[in-house]
């Protein structure tokens, strides 16, 4: 969250109109650095947009045990920083509040949180058993609230029946993403010289 708040200052300074996209989890919103980082860019007006991704369990702690308030978009309030609740698994919802933050902050008006209610079906890492929980409580989810499955019955109930087509899609995003994860485990390490690549510049 500090280094989102480091590049919103690098785009305020330079003049860019660019806005940082800031992501964080709902156990990283407890964290000291991320209040204080909330109270620099709303002191500086900067074009931050904080996005909480509170799939509900952190580690392995539900939100309701870890959190006085769980209503985690007003994690802001105390610095005068507006946000909102979005449901994160609904595309169109998603794309529109964050169109909103983005007018927001492009317009001085300074940062914005954005509370992502979502969910995730495994665990937290590989080692995570994710015994927190039921399995009846993630086949709910699945069943009734799966963001691709809400874009396929939005599609489907506004006249787009044609499953061959989306069947394509499935499997072309497959293809894009197996590419893409092929690729990562393929390549070489970077070579040591990288760890300073746009972070160290030497004075002359």
């Amino acid at each position: 969250v500090p280094l989102g708040v480091g590049l919103g200052f690098a785009n305020r300074y330079r003049d860019e109109n660019k806005v940082s996209l800031t992501y964080f989890g709902d156990g990283a919103s407890n964290q000291g650095q991320v209040f204080e980082a909330m109270n620099m860019a709303q002191l500086w007006k900067l074009p931050v947009i904080f996005i909480i991704e509170n799939n509900q369990y952190a580690m392995g702690t539900s939100v309701k045990r870890s959190h006085s308030d769980t209503h985690l978009y007003r994690r802001g309030a105390a610095f005068g920083i507006p946000g909102m609740e979005v449901d994160g698994m609904d595309v169109l919802a998603v794309r529109e509040a964050g169109r909103q933050a983005v007018e927001h902050a492009r317009n001085g008006e300074g940062p914005y949180v954005l509370e992502m209610k979502t969910y995730r079906y495994r665990g937290h890492s590989m080692s995570d058993p994710a015994k927190y929980r039921t399995r009846e409580e993630v086949d709910d989810v699945r069943e009734h609230n799966d963001p691709i499955k809400r874009c396929e019955k939005r599609l489907s109930d506004n006249g787009f029946k044609d499953e061959e087509k989306l069947k394509e899609i499935d499997k072309e995003i497959k293809a894009i993403v197996k590419e893409a994860a092929d690729f990562a485990l393929e390549s070489p390490e970077p070579e040591p010289k990288e760890l300073y690549t746009d972070i160290l510049a030497s004075a002359q």
